[in-house]
């Protein structure tokens, strides 16, 4: 299922403002509260599911695969992280996946899932991040 990232707004200002974007390091963290994208701007802002049962608190890396600018348009490409698998029991549910840089601590966007999402011991979540367009593209 393709969805749309929703940036937080503190993410926009960084960004402008001199965030290195290419050498930082980023992850996707797992939860079930809705992400307030007017205040919320660091990680420790967001409620992250609980650890266990196929859950790593501070979610999974996502590597850049490239960052740069061409014709006038930057564009920030990341590789998908692992994949979630429940067991050996019901991971905590989860509405949102929150993109996040690791070396600012600061949040970047969120994804919306439209619905709680529980994986039982055995089932996969995957997040396939646009290899093509990048997460993101300024131009």
């Amino acid at each position: 299922m393709a969805v749309a990232i929703v940036f937080y707004q503190a993410f926009k200002e960084n960004a402008v403002e001199g965030d290195n974007l290419g050498s930082d390091t980023y992850k996707i963290m797992l939860t079930d509260a809705a992400p307030n994208v007017a205040t919320h701007a660091v990680k420790a802002d967001v409620t992250q599911i609980a650890s266990g049962n196929g859950y790593t608190t501070d979610g999974n890396a996502c590597t850049v695969s490239s960052s740069a600018q061409s014709g006038g348009t930057y564009k920030l490409v990341l590789a998908s992280p692992t994949a979630w698998t429940g067991g050996p029991s019901d991971m905590g549910q989860f509405r949102y996946a929150v993109l996040y840089d690791v070396t600012t601590g600061n949040l970047i966007g969120y994804y919306d899932y439209g619905s709680e999402v529980v994986l039982h011991n055995g089932d996969t979540f995957t997040i396939t991040l646009d290899g093509t367009n990048g997460v993101l593209q300024l131009a």
